[in-house]
């Protein structure tokens, strides 16, 4: 990295995929994209997909380039299980019970740091709750990515609609 003025100067995307399988690599590809574009990157992984990435990929998978860095906050997962993912609903319970507080904490301390810039935006997964609240709490832009299929963001967005005419839940 250069100067801490150039520090100042340069776009900081911090990325927060949801922590379930389908999320975390369409994410990447869009941190790399960004990267690419002269972003600095903070890819946020939970520390039980960050376990599972080293495990995968090996530890220099999580070494960073110059300008994007990984980081990791808790996500209230057992370590001894290596399916918790796979539980969607106490996936989601865990979530939303523990990543606020942490992700606010680590988006705070980067801001603070003077070797990287200041965050700029927040990109976070379109279900991932913490990352939109973080970001309205903090006065942070933050930008929804979808990382599921248009027509699973389609059925999302109508989802409501369906529940009221009482299409779902099947009978």
């Amino acid at each position: 990295m250069g100067s801490i003025g150039e520090a100042t100067k340069k776009l900081h995307a911090v990325c927060v995929p949801y922590p379930a399988q389908g999320h975390v690599n369409p994410m990447m590809q869009l941190a790399k994209l960004l990267h690419s574009r002269g972003f600095h990157i903070t890819f946020v992984n939970t520390e039980f997909n960050h376990r599972r990435l080293i495990r995968s990929k090996g530890p220099d998978s999580v070494k960073g380039l110059p300008d994007f860095q990984f980081e990791t906050i808790p996500d209230g997962l057992p370590p001894s299980d290596k399916d918790a993912t796979q539980d969607v609903p106490a996936l989601c319970d865990s979530t939303r019970k523990t990543c606020l507080g942490p992700f606010k904490e680590l988006v705070t301390k980067i801001n603070s740091s003077s070797q990287v810039p200041q965050v700029t935006c927040i990109v976070a997964d379109g279900i991932t709750g913490f990352g939109r609240q973080a970001a309205q709490e903090l006065g942070i832009p933050e930008v929804q990515f979808w990382t599921a299929s248009a027509c699973g963001f389609v059925g999302y967005l109508q989802y409501s609609e369906l529940v009221k005419r009482g299409i779902v839940p099947f009978k």
